[in-house]
């Protein structure tokens, strides 16, 4: 019986486990990420793991998300991991260097490898033939520290991909038909593996695009291929050396097989407040459009920049369009430069940012008050862009284009009404590298001095799991809540290391008052829990959104269904996460409700489910858990920190 290319990669990593769907196995992670947001708050982990050096073949510290520095905390957050780098060998890319997942795909992917990153948009290095997959910090300096990586052995569905995409049509218009298949939820413990004829249509910047999306979809990663498109790509990167062959066989099994037609396709946009929520652009048609925003991780490349560049040339913006571009590395900036591009998008009237995460976190350039913004990115949850009442649709850059020409929603196929052909843009045959913005780390960092600015504290921890949670429903929250929910990003970011800070705003949008409320529920000596519907714990990998409630006094999460990453952190954070029996008795629960949940060392050990009583309303109901018995023993410890304490 033939493999996937996802079983393959696995076959090659696994240490703990066996390859048998629906369990747990342990595998060694190659390669590392964190980005400045979340890696602040890994390495103090890592630090407290007391290990002398990482022992991954390469780990790197990305300063890409935190760049604007209101105050002292970034710039002290960026010295720490600056010296952290060096002292314990791991490459550091500098703040303007550019976007973790753009720069790691040109810099350093490789076909075959694993790749564990803190951020979710990790999966696109699923595009060069990686299994990169997205975590949490503790499980990201769990990693570093030679620990395996614990997942779900996945299923494996394939996305079997036809035709060609047609002009105006490009990836992203590919990965939001893909959403409209597949939507934001129901994906858990499951990869994404992209075949067919269709696939040697696509760049590796347009499979890049595809496989950082599929994350949206909540899935465990997505993977291309490495093929000779693969090996062009590295080779226009002086890495043609890093390049192997890597296939499906001809039989593998597959859970489940979808077929797509490129050459059906039309352009799509995701319209607010979901990634999920797909329209074609001609229903669309009309709207006015206040701001345009091109780049983050999932569309600034060098051919993304330049078809823009090519459809703007000796076009001017629209009067009442504020339009932005932020090239994704250094790289992109330098090339468009060189290839004419920049002063294309200049003469046009773009407004440029620099290479990091920018509008898409939320820490520059919100919209005006209920503005419609058009933006590349992958996520449009209400208010992450950093205005509440902002109408935000995720697009193509042919679609962004085409707003920034009309002031509208406009499908791009109708610029050819105006004289416009849709420009096909190659990759050069070598691009210029310049890898001066990586501070390469020392031999032997035995003698650096970690810097600790007053914005950095320790790694708080939990307690151990109590035999009876007695506690009240501090919130109960309705479906799709995602982590920018539970703990805002943008200008609150810059709290990350100082969590008795940043635990003020846990849920700051949706309930401003949570923070006290669960603060004087903890000073009582009960435990708070969050009551939440389906798919609780959606969009990016921070751990912050466990951490905090955890601070916080939070012990248990029940909810009608839980993603991956989230429900991971809970669990590395001590909090223990719970799904409804029976969904319906999530109606019968009320916020300030007082809930009973007896016997939880005894159901963690021997059962599937627990008895939870409300005392408030005097009835009782069942709620189950999906854990592993690592899992089981991580939350009576009180968290993985712990946990590690105790085996050694």
């Amino acid at each position: 019986m033939g493999l996937t290319i996802t079983e393959k990669i696995l076959a090659n990593h696994i240490k703990e486990g066996k390859p048998e769907k629906g369990k747990e196995i342990g595998i060694k992670i190659d390669q590392t990420l964190t980005q400045d947001a979340t890696g602040t708050m890994a390495y103090l982990q890592f630090e407290a793991m007391n290990v002398p050096k990482v022992k991954t073949e390469l780990s790197v510290s990305y300063v890409d998300h935190n760049t604007v520095q209101i105050g002292f905390e970034n710039a002290d957050d960026h010295r720490y991991l600056k010296t952290i780098a060096a002292k314990y060998g791991i490459m550091y890319s500098r703040a303007g260097n550019g976007i973790c997942h753009q720069v790691h795909l040109e810099r350093f992917g490789k076909p075959g490898k694993t790749l564990l990153g803190s951020d979710s948009h990790t999966p696109t290095g699923g595009g060069i033939g990686m299994l990169a997959i997205g975590a949490g910090g503790l499980d990201v300096a769990v990693a570093m520290a030679g620990g395996p990586f614990y997942i779900t052995y996945p299923k494996v569905i394939k996305i079997n991909l036809m035709g060609k995409l047609r002009p105006w049509v490009s990836a992203k218009d590919v990965i939001l038909k893909v959403l409209e298949i597949f939507t934001v939820k129901g994906n858990v413990g499951t990869v994404f593996e992209y075949g067919g004829e269709g696939v040697k249509t696509l760049s590796v910047p347009d499979r890049a695009t595809i496989t950082n999306m599929g994350a949206e979809c909540g899935v465990t990663t997505s993977v291309f291929p490495s093929d000779e498109i693969t090996k062009e790509f590295l080779k226009t990167q002086g890495r043609e050396s890093d390049w192997i062959t890597l296939s499906a066989d001809e039989d593998a099994i597959y859970d489940k097989i979808v077929d797509i037609n490129l050459s059906d396709l039309e352009p799509l946009a995701a319209t607010p407040h979901s990634p999920g929520n797909i329209k074609k652009v001609r229903e669309l048609k009309g709207i006015d459009v206040d701001q345009v925003c091109i780049g983050s991780c999932t569309n600034s490349s060098y051919t993304d920049l330049m078809t823009v560049a090519y459809i703007l040339k000796d076009k001017k913006t629209y009067q009442n369009v504020s339009f932005v571009v932020a090239p994704g590395s250094k790289q992109v900036f330098e090339n468009i430069t060189i290839n004419g591009g920049f002063s294309e998008l200049l003469s046009s009237g773009a407004r440029f940012a620099e290479s990091a995460c920018g509008f898409c976190i939320g820490n520059s350039q919100s919209p005006q008050s209920a503005g419609v913004s058009l933006r590349t990115s992958n996520r449009n949850f209400e208010g992450r862009s950093g205005t509440k009442d902002a109408q935000v649709y995720l697009v193509s850059p042919e679609t962004a284009a085409a707003a920034v020409i009309t002031g509208k929603f406009t499908d791009p196929r109708d610029l050819e009404k105006l004289g416009i052909k849709y420009p096909k843009i190659a990759m050069p045959k070598k691009f210029y590298v310049d890898d001066s913005m990586f501070i390469t780390p020392l031999k032997d960092g035995k003698t650096v001095k970690i810097y600790r600015g007053p914005n950095i504290g320790e790694p708080p921890r939990s307690t151990p799991m109590p035999e009876l949670i007695t506690g009240v429903v501090t919130i109960k929250v309705g479906d799709k809540i995602t982590t920018d929910h539970i703990i805002p990003a943008g200008a609150r970011m810059k709290y990350r290391s100082n969590v008795p800070k940043y635990s003020e705003f846990v849920f700051e949008m949706i309930d401003p008052k949570f923070h006290e409320r669960a603060k004087k529920i903890q000073q009582t000596g009960k435990q708070n829990i969050i009551v939440a519907g389906v798919s609780y714990g959606q969009g990016s990998s921070r751990e912050h959104a466990a951490i905090c409630p955890m601070y916080l006094g939070v012990k248990a999460v029940i909810a009608k269904s839980m993603e991956r990453i989230h429900k991971a952190n809970l669990v590395n954070f001590g909090i223990i996460p719970l799904t409804f029996k029976n969904e319906k008795d999530y109606d019968m629960i009320d916020q300030n409700d007082e809930l009973e949940i007896p016997d939880v060392h005894s159901f963690l050990k021997k059962g599937k489910t627990m008895i939870v009583r409300n005392k408030t309303k005097d009835k009782q109901f069942e709620v189950t858990y999906d854990l592993s018995e690592r899992e089981k023993q991580i939350l009576l410890s009180g968290g993985t920190l712990n946990f590690m304490g105790k085996k050694e």
